[in-house]
């Protein structure tokens, strides 16, 4: 979850590479995983597609126990809103979720009110 994210989990990188145009997106969900490369397109396991992901430099240091890097990469699930508009996201995000526009290298980013989109009150 993008809450459970710490900036010094993150310091360490570089760039962030967008495989998708993402000012196209209200919303990216993002997550650390464990990954064998500093760099590079991760392999992708998930349902759903990967987005984009982080590169680190030179200075990160690989887990002691695993010798694999944590990277964020950013991912979308076949029910988000971009592909369903009118589904279980069509206001609100998931928790991990962030508004992809504030995303750099380094910063977790938030939610916003693009990314939220609050349900519309109801009409009297």
């Amino acid at each position: 979850m993008s809450s459970l994210i710490s900036d010094d989990e993150i310091h360490h990188e570089v760039d962030l590479i967008w495989l998708e145009d993402v000012t196209e997106l209200d919303y990216v969900r993002q997550s650390l995983d464990r990954l064998p490369t500093r760099r590079g397109k991760p392999a992708y396991h998930r349902d759903g597609r990967l987005v984009g992901y982080a590169q680190l430099g030179p200075q990160a240091k690989p887990s002691r126990s695993s010798g694999t890097f944590r990277r964020r990469v950013f991912w979308l699930l076949p029910h988000d809103r971009d592909t369903v508009p009118d589904g279980l996201y069509s206001s609100g995000a998931p928790a991990e979720a962030v508004d992809p526009t504030t995303l750099t290298a380094g910063s977790k980013g938030r939610k916003t009110q693009r990314s939220e989109r609050p349900a519309q009150a109801a009409e009297i």
